[in-house]
């Protein structure tokens, strides 16, 4: 079992331009923390979405738990994200407003083993934008192999 768990989403930094960043508490059954601390689940294709001034992380997978039997949850569900009435509402107020969308970034464990979910307040990036990020990851990679090789 791993003591730290960080499941990235690398895809939400490539598409969208990240401008607010939450850290929200996840509601889980028993066998989908066990199945997150084995590091077995995946964010890229997961968004948020509110209903009733309530947050919830959709379309995220959390693999089954191998040894769960009948009492195993679903892969796909909604899973209720936890945050303060104040920065709910800031969220709700920013997503309807301006068409801005939540997006999760990172799923890892903390020091007391709960699970957490960063989130972002994001715009969506135009074909340019993306082509200037490879752009940078580019010259950034070169860089570090010019340096490796005189060090």
């Amino acid at each position: 079992m791993l003591k730290t768990v960080n499941i990235l989403n690398k895809r939400a930094r490539f598409d969208y331009e990240i401008i607010d960043t939450y850290t929200a508490g996840v509601v889980l059954t028993g066998t989908e923390i066990k199945s997150i601390r084995l590091g077995k689940a995946n964010i890229t294709e997961s968004f948020c979405e509110f209903n009733n001034l309530e947050l919830f992380a959709i379309n995220t997978y959390i693999e089954e738990y191998s040894f769960g039997n009948q009492f195993n949850h679903k892969s796909r569900s909604e899973r209720k994200l936890l945050l303060n009435k104040k920065e709910l509402k800031s969220l709700h107020k920013s997503v309807q407003a301006k068409g801005l969308t939540i997006v999760p970034l990172k799923l890892f464990t903390n020091e007391k083993g709960l699970a957490k979910l960063q989130i972002g307040l994001c715009k969506g990036k135009k074909n340019y934008d993306k082509r200037e990020s490879l752009k940078e990851q580019d010259t950034k990679r070169d860089l570090d192999r010019i340096k490796k090789a005189y060090n």
